[in-house]
């Protein structure tokens, strides 16, 4: 079975085919750039020309940088507030229409990474962040999901978290690795103080350049790996989302 899994973040829009039974992208995945401002007919534009570019007429999955209760989306921290309240699911539904299934963006990367990445098979506490535009999480306990953690809003040093410890952050301000991961150490020392996690995944597209800054982190007894499945996995985990 394949369903379109489209991953909305506050930068770029992505979307693949994806073989939910194998957990990988059916063809090559395509992204487009998030309209700025990013209001919901706008955002609504980018994913019917996603779809139109893989004449794609069956389900879709949609990971949304928010928490979302019911298909409704509850907050929009990178992007256009006038999501807040609307019912994204019936909103997506009627603009492709086709079956919609639209959850938050870091539990669709958790939900993946645990089935078919770094995470599969793990028992315990298990964190997933992905490091981006801004910093979206996911928890687990013995495999089962808590969801729109949303642990990327955490106070630390009087900021949220992602305004200190996210990849945009680092791009911003030119941050050197090592300055960088000093950030991201602080606040993964205060996730394990809060919720002791056995293991830590990062994901995200700087998982790619894991090496240059994992090593780097200090003082964890959480084993701190890199996602297997990096950008990919919001879009697989919207894709395994569609019941």
């Amino acid at each position: 079975m394949q369903v379109l899994g489209i991953d909305i973040g506050g930068s770029g829009i992505k979307a693949a085919p994806v073989d939910v039974k194998k957990g990988i992208l059916a063809a090559e995945r395509r992204k487009l750039a998030t309209p700025q401002p990013s209001a919901p007919p706008a955002v609504n534009a980018v994913v019917q020309e996603l779809l139109s570019a893989f004449d794609w007429t069956g389900p879709v999955g949609i990971a949304f940088p928010g928490v979302v209760i019911d298909g409704v989306i509850r907050t929009a921290a990178n992007v256009d507030p006038a999501w807040v309240g609307q019912d994204a699911g019936k909103l997506f539904g009627a603009v492709t229409g086709l079956p919609v299934s639209v959850l938050n963006d870091g539990d669709a990367a958790g939900l993946a990474e645990m089935k078919f990445g770094a995470g599969a098979g793990q028992r315990g506490t298990v964190l997933i962040l992905t490091l981006g535009t801004g910093i979206g999480s996911a928890l687990f306990t013995d495999g089962v999901l808590v969801p729109n953690t949303e642990f990327g809003h955490i106070e630390i040093r009087g900021k949220e978290a992602e305004k200190r410890a996210s990849e945009h952050v680092r791009e911003e301000r030119d941050l050197t690795w090592g300055q960088w991961a000093g950030r991201v150490d602080e606040y993964l020392e205060h996730m394990e103080m809060l919720l002791s996690p056995r293991l830590i995944i990062i994901g995200g597209g700087i998982s790619r350049k894991s090496e240059k800054f994992l090593p780097l982190l200090t003082g964890l007894r959480a084993r701190v790996v890199p996602a297997a499945m990096r950008n990919d996995a919001g879009m697989v985990g919207a894709a395994m989302s569609v019941g």
